[in-house]
């Protein structure tokens, strides 16, 4: 369906841009249904389209699990999800039609009678509500089962669509943990699907204040000229959590920070940072600037000084005290997966030569943010006393990614009263909250909707990926010969040797 067709929907509000399109007869089928992930963000972005009329009556929705429930039970199920994570009013009439759609296939991944059964209940959703052969497959299951419940979906001939249908593949994170499993893995997927099929998810690039960094740059011309490395001194992206693993010790135990978040999330916020302007908006012009970016990256030479790695220790969260890392339940008291990570890298470009990147992700830190910092170097002279300057600092632009979506601008102004001419830092905020009526769709909103659409440009490439663990990979054989990570307090900002890796620079971590 074309833009233009969106604008007749009576449920949209024809002012609404953010969402242009509509997507036409499709199914969603998710395999690990049951999960915090389905419960908590995919449920209930289904049914957040629905609502905004950005899905098509005739849309069909299967889970497939293996808890032994009949169909009314998981519509119920889909229900309770939906009413306690939706973003947007709970209509009834939205849910009518979409609960019409919903469909249950109990089964396990090894269990080829239960993927014949689903390939019966996605030709009944054809017949039914008329999908017309449209469906896609989310695999919000751990990576271990990719291949299998791939290769389920190839024996079924779930995979395989007419010449006027399509069929795809929606894999979450992580894609491998390392270069060489991350491959093997594209090889499996790729063997069931066509490349152009496949969409890897990171919700990262879903949220809306990410896009907006393109905006920012690229729409105003104010900003894109100092945007290179003769104004900008260095850049800070960080990803805190004030959480620590909670439930999720067997699956965080031997992957830790670097892999869990610095090979996807951050890299890909470097590389919209870093990127040169694209041709379009289009995904192979997007992918194609990101893709120079994270081929020009260069890894220090000396790991053990512009790397950093540590485990929260027991402390104080807020008001309630924590346990540390090697306590939690699950862990090895002896592990050394650490649960904070820092790295600097450099991008080999005429645009950033010499403007060090320096990427930090942790748990159990001071409070929950993340944000993109251009910190600007000092003016190269300053007519004013020493004195009236001393709480000067440099300029920055800060692009808050989350909680508080917007951006900062840091810069400096005289302090009212006297005649003394007396400087300090102060900040200009852009909040979304606070400038738009309507707040922003939630990450997995807009990318499952780029998916029934087709449209992949927010979605990392195959080569994306192995570049990403070409840059992490050196860096985490280096960590794996050193042993126990730093400890630091739960509730602080990290071990002293991520402070220490800026300080040999000259620099400092920005306080979100």
């Amino acid at each position: 369906m074309n833009e233009s067709s969106a604008w007749s929907n009576p449920l949209r509000n024809p002012q609404d841009l953010r969402l242009p399109r509509i997507a036409g007869p499709c199914g969603l089928v998710i395999f690990g249904v049951t999960g915090d992930l389905a419960q908590k963000k995919l449920l209930p972005a289904v049914y957040d389209l629905a609502n905004r009329g950005l899905l098509p009556p005739s849309f069909g929705l299967t889970g497939f699990a293996r808890r032994d429930w009949t169909n009314d039970y998981f519509i119920n199920f889909v229900k309770e999800a939906v009413q306690k994570h939706c973003r947007t009013p709970f209509k009834d009439s939205t849910w009518a039609n979409l609960a019409a759609g919903i469909r249950f296939v109990q089964g396990t991944f090894d269990d080829k009678s239960a993927f014949d059964e689903l390939n019966k209940t996605v030709q009944s959703l054809d017949r039914d509500r008329g999908t017309r052969g449209n469906h896609a497959f989310y695999m919000s299951v751990p990576p271990s089962a990719f291949p299998i419940v791939s290769k389920q979906l190839s024996a079924s001939g779930l995979s395989h669509s007419s010449q006027d249908a399509w069929r795809r593949v929606i894999i979450e994170k992580p894609f491998g943990h390392d270069l060489k499993s991350a491959q093997e893995l594209d090889r499996v997927v790729s063997e069931v699907f066509d490349p152009n099929s496949v969409f890897r998810i990171d919700h990262y690039l879903g949220k809306e204040t990410v896009q907006n960094l393109l905006a920012l740059r690229f729409a105003n011309s104010m900003y894109e000229p100092i945007w290179n490395a003769n104004y900008v001194d260095h850049v800070q992206i960080t990803m805190a959590e004030d959480i620590g693993i909670g439930g999720r010790a067997g699956y965080y135990d031997g992957i830790g920070a670097a892999r869990d978040i610095i090979q996807n999330h951050l890299l890909q916020l470097m590389a919209l940072t870093a990127m040169e302007e694209p041709v379009s908006f289009r995904a192979g012009d997007l992918t194609a600037e990101k893709t120079k970016v994270l081929s020009a990256v260069r890894i220090p030479k000396n790991l053990d000084l512009h790397t950093a790695r540590g485990q929260y220790a027991a402390g104080w969260q807020g008001s309630n005290k924590v346990v540390g890392y090697l306590d939690e339940k699950g862990i090895d008291p002896s592990s050394t997966t650490e649960t904070y990570a820092a790295i600097r890298l450099d991008v080999d470009t005429r645009r950033w030569a010499g403007v060090p990147f320096y990427l930090r992700t942790g748990k159990r830190l001071g409070k929950r943010v993340t944000e993109i910092a251009v910190v600007f170097k000092r003016a190269p002279h300053l007519p004013f006393e020493t004195t009236a300057v001393k709480e000067l600092g440099n300029n920055a632009i800060v692009i808050r990614v989350q909680p508080d979506e917007g951006v900062t601008i840091r810069f400096g102004a005289k302090t009212p009263g006297g005649s003394a001419m007396e400087m300090r830092d102060v900040s200009m905020d852009f909040s979304y909250g606070r400038s738009f009526t309507e707040s922003s769709p939630e990450a997995y909103e807009r990318l499952i909707l780029d998916v029934l659409l087709g449209d992949p440009p927010l979605f990392p490439t195959t080569q994306e990926v192995n570049l990403s663990w070409n840059i992490l990979d050196p860096i985490e054989e280096y960590w794996s010969t050193l042993g126990q990570p730093e400890q630091y307090r739960a509730g602080t900002w990290g071990p002293h040797n991520a402070d220490e890796m800026l300080a040999r620079d000259g620099r400092h971590w920005r306080m979100p």
